[in-house]
């Protein structure tokens, strides 16, 4: 890893994982991470409205509470960008809040968006495409990662 401090946009799956045996270890590393200033987390207000849903465990929402981010709303061109994925049909409007995570990051151009939804966000099929629809529309290509690859 990089001497350089990464500003990565933290998608709701990470922050939901912790606490699994399954994503245990990882999630152990990259918050202490994030807690030794080697990340600077960026989280959307809508990711911090399902964290708060009353089916997250507490210890989720303590790890969650433990870390200092920065969250943003969604504005007007974030809604504008996630439009024109969803016109591209890059994944199934039932999935609108993935996309909408990729449109947030994409418009604070951070440095990696961070999820484990390998099924829409972090996916070699759709990843190129959402990335044509941000270069056709001026925005950089957006890195999307597992937190285990950027640490």
């Amino acid at each position: 890893m990089s001497k350089k401090v990464k500003k990565v946009y933290i998608e709701t799956s990470v922050i939901s994982g912790y606490g699994r045996i399954r994503f245990h270890d990882t999630l152990m590393e990259f918050f202490e991470l994030i807690r030794k200033g080697l990340f600077i987390p960026i989280i959307s207000a809508h990711t911090v409205g399902e964290v708060y849903d009353e089916k997250t465990p507490v210890e989720v929402i303590k790890n969650f509470e433990s870390i200092e981010y920065s969250a943003y709303d969604t504005t007007i061109e974030m809604s504008r960008l996630l439009d024109k994925y969803m016109l591209q049909k890059i994944i199934d409007e039932k999935y609108v809040d993935d996309a909408l995570h990729i449109a947030i990051a994409t418009v604070l151009n951070v440095d990696v968006l961070v999820s484990w939804n390998l099924t829409h966000i972090v996916n070699e099929m759709t990843i190129p495409l959402f990335n044509k629809v941000n270069n056709k529309n001026g925005y950089s290509s957006i890195v999307i990662q597992k937190p285990e690859e950027i640490m």
